[in-house]
């Protein structure tokens, strides 16, 4: 294995091996730490871990173990893949994650902090990342009912996190050609930590430039556009993707308004939907077997979510509490998920980062082959050894058409 990576969660993972797998790596996700050697030919192994939202010392922990059984592997670079919408809170983890990670390579090579994605509109630039046109603490991000992002300003957002020093390597210097000089400079000044502009693939293919030979870097899926070119140069990824013929279900647990837009375009369209309320879920009104039992009914792709609007989400959450809110629309989620499965579907389409790995872990999934793209930064995904195909999307990705089309591509149409 040449490069191994840790992702903070499910979705982003897979949006990272879609990355890699396109530029030509052979390239797995693992689902959580392996117990076992990779298998042979392995270029690109990923770690998908569910540590976005837990405490710094518990995201620390598996990140670390992680990495140990990375090394063990034989790669030669390491990457921390998070959200391009660097998702966290000032008491979050990213911070301390780098630094551990930094620690136990002992390296003192700089590393790359950038999760720009300008396919999906996340840009660095002057060191504030944006979305589209709005500046991240104005995009709706600032309302996340998990991690709020109230401040754009990565390097101030990582200086709360951090206790060291981080740095900036501006746009002109990546234009001009001094990237690599830039990031040496600021290591060298003691901000070894360093937040990178970027608002066009080239400037992320810079960067991968700049730093090739660090043994770590970090950032969106963005940030491995250059990577395959960079550490396996002539290679063509051969797997052929196979779909999964049968029953297909959508599950989603994100509130984000591209989520939404999807639902309603979803229904606008025909498709069978079933609401659950966490109130429902808590007073035993609705169960997975009744769930499952509805969607098996429909004709089509049915569609289960609790997905709503930032006002509604607030009010359960003061409800009930925000811990256990998320606690039962992820075990909601993971429970209807294995028995849908256990009763023939074949096809899994899942909208939000929470409830994929919460969903992945309930069907005991180990690894993933990396397919075609449903939408930027979603790839089909197969579950290896069982005749399963799953999406699993992040809550801000995806088109409008997203539950339908992606239904389509994990069948192989």
């Amino acid at each position: 294995m040449i490069l191994g990576a840790i992702g903070d969660d499910f979705t982003g993972s897979s949006d990272l091996g879609l990355t890699l797998a396109a530029g030509g790596m052979q390239t797995i996700q693992f689902v959580g730490v392996p117990d076992v050697p990779a298998p042979p030919g392995v270029e690109a192994g990923i770690v998908a871990l569910k540590s976005r939202s837990v405490p710094a010392p518990e995201a620390v922990r598996q990140s670390l173990a992680a990495l140990d059984w990375l090394r063990a592997q034989g790669c030669r670079q390491f990457l921390f893949k998070y959200c391009s919408t660097f998702d966290s809170t000032p008491e979050g983890n990213i911070g301390p994650v780098i630094e551990a990670l930094v620690e136990a390579l002992d390296t003192t090579d700089p590393v790359i902090v950038c999760p720009a994605f300008p396919a999906t509109g996340r840009t660095v630039y002057q060191g504030h990342l944006f979305v589209g046109d709005r500046l991240l603490s104005e995009s709706g991000m600032e309302r996340h009912p998990v991690t709020p992002m109230t401040d754009a300003d990565l390097r101030r957002w990582l200086a709360r996190q951090m206790r060291a020093s981080v740095g900036h390597l501006p746009l002109r210097a990546i234009r001009e050609g001094h990237a690599r000089e830039g990031l040496l400079n600021e290591a060298a000044a003691g901000r070894q930590v360093v937040v990178c502009d970027a608002v066009a693939d080239s400037d992320l293919l810079a960067l991968g430039e700049a730093g090739q030979g660090f043994a770590l870097i970090t950032g969106g899926s963005g940030i491995a556009l250059g990577l395959p070119r960079l550490l396996a140069p002539k290679r063509q990824n051969s797997e052929t993707w196979q779909g999964a013929q049968g029953a297909a279900l959508a599950l989603s647990g994100s509130c984000s308004a591209a989520t939404r837009a999807q639902i309603a375009a979803h229904a606008a369209a025909g498709g069978a939907q079933r609401k659950v309320e966490v109130a429902d879920l808590v007073e035993g009104r609705e169960t997975a077997a009744r769930a499952l039992a509805w969607a098996q009914a429909q004709d089509g792709l049915p569609l289960v979510y609790t997905s709503d609007d930032p006002a509604q989400v607030a009010v359960a959450q003061e409800r009930f509490g925000d811990a256990r809110a998320a606690s039962l629309v992820e075990g909601f989620f993971a429970e209807l998920a294995a028995a849908a499965v256990d009763t023939g579907v074949t096809r899994l389409i899942v909208a939000g980062g929470e409830t994929s790995g919460a969903v992945t872990e309930a069907l005991g999934a180990k690894a993933l082959a990396i397919g075609p793209m449903i939408d930027p930064g979603v790839p089909a995904l197969r579950v290896q050894g069982r005749p399963l195909a799953l999406a699993l999307k992040s809550g801000n990705f995806g088109a409008p058409d997203f539950f339908l089309r992606a239904a389509r591509v994990l069948e192989g149409t």
